[in-house]
């Protein structure tokens, strides 16, 4: 059985958001604009993109 992943892809800068933010999008392995990742689809990464919906979007979703 193939496992769900999710297109995610920074659409937001996070220079003067609250590093927590920041810290947020280098743990989804994002830093710089219009980049995407391929990430398995878990509840944590799904509360990790929750958390930030103004600096991410989900693109796709795969599985």
């Amino acid at each position: 059985m193939a496992k769900k992943t999710i297109v995610v892809k920074q659409i937001g800068s996070p220079i003067r958001r609250p590093a927590i933010q920041a810290q947020t999008l280098k743990g989804l392995g994002l830093g710089k604009m219009n980049r995407t990742r391929e990430l398995e689809d878990t509840p944590s990464v799904r509360g990790m993109v929750a958390k930030i919906p103004h600096l991410v979007e989900i693109v796709e979703e795969r599985g």
